[in-house]
């Protein structure tokens, strides 16, 4: 869900490297492989969330994001927005992170020192970087059966992977 408030100025926003692939470019986070190997290797969770984080607040600039599991008893999406307009912050993006089954797993918090709305750029970097948070948490956050849970797992890996360009392949 987009809370965000005015217009961008697209020319000056740095979105995410465009991967051509026929007639189409796919901006993808330039931290993207790191990030997968990083979640092939199961690292801890938090480091995979704050790698994602860090992808994209360094590939649009200007931004602070923020990656809260759904079962996580820390602070609610809403102190968190409090918070960061104590320091001058505007929210520009917000929204649920789920899984396939439609599973609530957590939401991703975006905010800006700008008051602006997300380029078609940088939603398609928001998109990726979602499906990687959505692959990361998964399997972590509910695992009675670890084994199917790790297939699992795999298998989204792997799909994942088998959609992107050659060039990242």
């Amino acid at each position: 869900m987009n809370k965000s408030g005015h217009g961008s100025d697209e020319s000056s926003q740095q979105g995410g490297a465009p991967r051509h692939s026929g007639d189409s470019a796919h901006y993808v986070l330039h931290a993207e492989q790191q990030i997968l190997q990083l979640i092939s290797a199961r690292a801890p969770l938090a480091k995979i969330l704050n790698e994602i984080c860090y992808a994209l607040d360094c590939q649009i600039g200007s931004m602070v994001s923020v990656i809260s599991l759904s079962d996580d008893g820390c602070v609610g999406t809403e102190a968190i927005a409090e918070n960061a307009a104590l320091f001058g912050l505007h929210v520009f993006f917000s929204t649920g992170i789920a899984a396939d089954s439609g599973e609530n797993l957590g939401t991703l918090e975006m905010y800006s020192i700008v008051s602006r709305k997300p380029a078609a750029r940088e939603l398609s970097l928001i998109a990726r970087a979602l499906c990687l948070a959505a692959i990361a948490i998964a399997c972590r956050v509910k695992s009675p059966a670890e084994q199917v849970c790790r297939d699992h797992e795999h298998l989204l890996l792997r799909s994942f992977v088998a959609k992107q360009p050659a060039s990242l392949n």
